[in-house]
């Protein structure tokens, strides 16, 4: 380390960079590559079935979900349809547009284990109007 070692430095200090996990997965992408939506804020995708998932302890819920498949990329992930009885407006082969429910680093938030997006719309409408009644969902 002297004189004349700058150039030395810089390229070492670039080749250990890699050993930083955080640095690595930034370069390379992962987390767009391992994300469903890859990294858009939402997506559509068609309703493959319903089915209830148990809340995690000290809760003991059901919570209501569905299956969607992506229409971009063919990729299945689990959505969960909040509001009271909302499951009621959507069926099967429905389209819905889901986004990331915004746990903490892109995981699942509260108590409704490895479901980390919900829906908002069904069939172009939004499921608030559908929950509250205001709207009726067209038929497709």
């Amino acid at each position: 380390m002297g004189l004349y070692n700058a150039r030395k430095l810089k390229q070492r200090r670039q080749r250990f960079r890699w050993n930083d996990i955080e640095y690595k997965r930034k370069m390379l992408n992962l987390r767009e590559k391992a994300d469903p939506l890859e990294g858009s804020p939402q997506a559509r995708g068609i309703v493959l079935e319903k089915r209830v998932i148990e809340a995690k302890q000290p809760n003991s819920a059901l919570r209501k979900c569905v299956r969607v498949q992506l229409i971009k990329n063919g990729k299945q992930l689990t959505a969960f349809v909040p509001g009271d009885e909302a499951i009621e407006h959507i069926d099967e082969h429905d389209e819905v547009i889901v986004e990331g429910i915004g746990g903490a680093d892109n995981g699942p938030k509260g108590d409704i284990p490895t479901v980390r997006y919900q829906c908002v719309k069904v069939n172009g409408v939004s499921l608030k109007e559908l929950v509250a009644g205001n709207k009726q969902k067209p038929t497709r």
